[in-house]
């Protein structure tokens, strides 16, 4: 299906705390015999859970389905207090993958709560991120998803914070955080947004590159918000054609002009590549840079500790010293798409 050119947006698809989670659950698949357990999807995409589930991973949605033992790790959008509990109390080595910037919602809503706020917490309904971040204090939060919501708020007595899901798009949220701030002048709010600094990249940059286009793409799964969020970037910016695909093969054959092309912090630029080549763009491909990323977030610290513990056996059983199992700088010089291209092949 030959279109006239494609667009693509930059930065998209993964973000350092999906890098994270990805190449945590690789080297749990490296130490432990399979089966190792998930707890939820590591990450919402199905062609990323289809990897690690060919590898021997099984991912369930109770801890009670992890038997005595077995490892266990716990996905980037962060648990409930007390489904981590329970995940230690299995007995298993346990390794939790939260994202860094939902550990900081977490963090600010536990201070909140005991400072005696009543935190207003805009996101979705059924979310895993929002479910584990409510549970930190779920006496004290209320769940915002329209003005509606906030109101609710109006016969509270005592202060008021407001805090948001990570992964929401600026434009569903800012309108609410407008109308809490008149509404409530005295709400506390955080010094710097909830928001993902990588959701709010991919927005701006597909934003940039959707205007003029005839179709937007948006690679990502269903249930992955950030990916929604960047539907409706699409849309805000006024084109009128605005696709969600797993993949190239949930592209339509009658796409034509311009199209733009972006992925979810949760989708493998190989799917990109996919899509892009299934377009085949006569003119080529333009890429709309607004930004570059570099952070990293290293591997969680239980994950650091038995890699630590297994080289220093090695090092006991050989009575020689090795190399470390887990050298930080060639972790870093590793991507996620990397080690998804190893397991492919």
């Amino acid at each position: 299906m030959p279109v006239d050119k494609v667009i693509l947006a930059s930065p998209r698809g993964f973000c350092a705390g999906v890098e994270k989670a990805i190449k945590a659950l690789d080297w749990m698949t490296r130490v432990f015999e399979p089966p190792v357990y998930c707890y939820h999807e590591i990450v919402h995409n199905r062609h990323v859970v289809d990897h690690f589930a060919g590898l021997g991973v099984v991912f369930v949605h109770d801890i009670a389905q992890v038997p005595p033992g077995a490892p266990v790790m716990l996905s980037a959008h962060g648990s409930a207090p007390e489904v981590v509990d329970a995940a230690r109390r299995t007995g298993g080595a346990v390794v939790d993958a939260v994202c860094p910037l939902v550990t900081k919602v977490h963090h600010e809503l536990k201070v909140r709560a005991r400072d005696g706020y009543t935190v207003l917490y805009v996101g979705h309904e059924g979310h895993e991120e929002a479910i584990g971040t409510m549970a930190v204090a779920p006496e004290s939060v209320i769940l915002v998803q329209s003005i509606e919501d906030i109101e609710r708020a109006r016969d509270v007595t005592g202060p008021l914070a407001l805090l948001s899901q990570t992964t929401l798009s600026l434009d569903e949220w800012q309108h609410l955080r407008e109308y809490a701030a008149e509404r409530f002048p005295d709400i506390w709010q955080p010094a710097r947004s909830d928001l993902c600094f990588a959701t709010t990249n991919r927005q701006a940059a597909l934003r940039d590159a959707a205007r003029g286009a005839d179709a937007v793409v948006v690679i990502g799964s269903a249930n992955s918000s950030n990916t929604m969020a960047l539907t409706d970037v699409a849309r805000a910016v006024g084109c009128d054609r605005v696709l969600r695909v797993n993949g190239p093969e949930d592209l339509p054959d009658d796409l034509h002009g311009r199209v733009a092309v972006s992925a979810g912090a949760s989708a493998p630029e190989s799917l990109v590549q996919g899509v892009v080549d299934a377009l085949d763009p006569r003119e080529g491909v333009e890429t709309r840079l607004v930004g570059v990323e570099d952070e990293y977030f290293p591997p969680p610290p239980e994950l650091r500790d038995i890699l630590r513990s297994l080289s220093a056996l090695v090092d006991l059983c050989l009575a020689t010293p090795v190399a470390s199992t887990f050298d930080p700088v060639e972790d870093r010089a590793v991507t996620a798409a990397q080690i998804l291209d190893r397991v492919a092949s």
